[in-house]
């Protein structure tokens, strides 16, 4: 054999040795075909690989509420009351089965469920609220807020959407900086343009009204004029607009869920009213919130 010919085995061997390392190499990154498992793990003894635990735990087994008075049950039981027994989120009351009871059962949420709610709270609150909150070390934090920020005197003296995105996001980081794996739900601000064509149906609700219950809404009740109809419609749009940042700053925590516009979007009557202000929702508005909000929780996909 000649040396040229020498040469050209001898490199095709060592090209064909590299060929083989080149392939063992890849074979270390990653197991298919015919190369083996890494010796111990479940794909070479015949075992399905573990399912990555899932962000969102739909049985948290502790719940904190924060938030304004429809969270503490006010005007639900008796007039001018704070009732937190019948609370949507954490109430131990039968007739409302709330969002703890739901999950943890009555026992349970009565041990593990707590309600740092305020009557009057707007979300400029929620940050001090959250801050009690956390000191429970809640495996889930229910927030319903926004409402007081929409009813004012005025239209002009509703939050602004800038100052409302702020203050929910300072909330959300005053929970994250002690607990960064605590779930939260987040319900939707309430359609207060439906509650005034709803209670306006009552007399006596419009003459409640009169005392100044969320005067840019409910101000005037049956004034159909063009100036009525505005501050109606500039309310109803602030409210959406609360909505889109509760939604959006919601989505950028991955252990956040918001409603989806269920509580605004859902179709109350009278009856989900309280019988002495025609604004706050009765016992059975509660209810009505509590299970949108167990929903929620409890959906395997957000």
């Amino acid at each position: 054999m000649g040396r040229a010919t020498r040469r050209g085995a001898r490199a095709r061997a060592v090209a064909a040795v590299l060929a083989v390392a080149a392939l063992g190499v890849a074979g270390c990154d990653a197991v298919g075909g015919a190369s083996p498992a890494p010796s111990g793990t479940a794909a070479e003894e015949g075992r399905p690989s573990p399912s990555p635990t899932p962000v969102w735990d739909t049985s948290p087994d502790s719940v904190a509420a924060v938030g304004d008075s429809i969270t503490t049950g006010f005007d639900a039981c008796a007039v001018l009351t704070d009732c937190p027994e019948v609370s949507w989120a954490t109430g131990g009351s039968e007739q409302v089965d709330s969002l703890a009871v739901r999950l943890l059962g009555r026992t349970g949420a009565a041990a593990r469920s707590w309600n740092y709610a305020v009557t009057g709270a707007r979300m400029a609150d929620l940050p001090a609220q959250m801050a009690r909150a956390a000191q429970r070390s809640p495996e889930l934090v229910a927030v319903m807020a926004g409402a007081n920020d929409a009813c004012r005197e005025t239209t002009a003296a509703m939050t602004p959407v800038a100052d409302f995105r702020a203050d929910f996001r300072e909330a959300m980081r005053t929970l994250r900086e002690t607990l960064p794996r605590t779930q939260v739900y987040v319900a939707s601000v309430p359609d207060l343009k439906r509650l005034w064509s709803e209670g306006r149906t009552s007399a006596l609700g419009k003459q409640v009204w009169k005392l100044g219950i969320c005067p840019s809404m409910l101000a005037d009740a049956d004034a159909m004029d063009a100036e009525a109809t505005l501050r109606r419609e500039t309310v109803h749009q602030r409210v959406r607009d609360y909505n889109e940042v509760l939604e959006e700053v919601c989505a950028e925590d991955r252990r956040c869920r918001f409603d989806g516009g269920a509580v605004h979007d859902y179709r109350f009557g009278t009856a989900q009213l309280s019988r002495w202000d025609w604004f706050h929702p009765s016992i059975d508005g509660q209810s009505e919130l509590a299970a949108i909000a167990y929903r929620t929780v409890t959906a395997t996909k957000p």
